[in-house]
């Protein structure tokens, strides 16, 4: 199963944007924005994240970095093991186009009770990381 967030603009530089999620200690700078009542318990250093969420702990370590352009987690632990990445593309010399996807090998009944759960979990990453300010 694969999921797609919707293509987002960032006004920032490509390289900007690469530079700020592709080292996850930036996460503090954005900490208070994190609600507390969907995540609990959020640890990070540069290269993994790992939070408690109302279905389990997930820890995400990145796995693939391809500069300026992609950044690939892959879960280490999780209810649900996946493959997460962030891609950034240069609109401009000013703005980014960015769109996250979720790749899981999930059996089809499982499917359908969680590609809804993770299409709005995506879509609300996204929103997030499109208000970020990456300078």
């Amino acid at each position: 199963m694969k999921i797609e967030s919707t293509v987002r603009q960032i006004d920032y530089p490509q390289q900007s944007v690469y530079n700020m999620l592709s080292d996850l200690s930036n996460i503090e700078k954005v900490r208070d924005r994190i609600p507390e009542d969907k995540v609990q318990d959020l640890s990070f250093d540069a290269d993994s994240i790992s939070v408690h969420t109302p279905m389990g702990a997930v820890r995400l370590v990145i796995v693939d970095r391809e500069e300026p352009k992609m950044i690939k987690f892959e879960t280490t632990e999780s209810p649900l093991a996946f493959n997460f990445w962030i891609q950034i593309i240069a609109a401009d010399e000013q703005t980014s186009k960015m769109k996250l996807t979720i790749k899981a090998d999930i059996n089809p009944f499982i499917s359908g009770m969680v590609k809804k759960p993770l299409q709005e979990g995506i879509e609300k990453i996204a929103d997030a990381l499109q208000i970020l300010h990456y300078e």
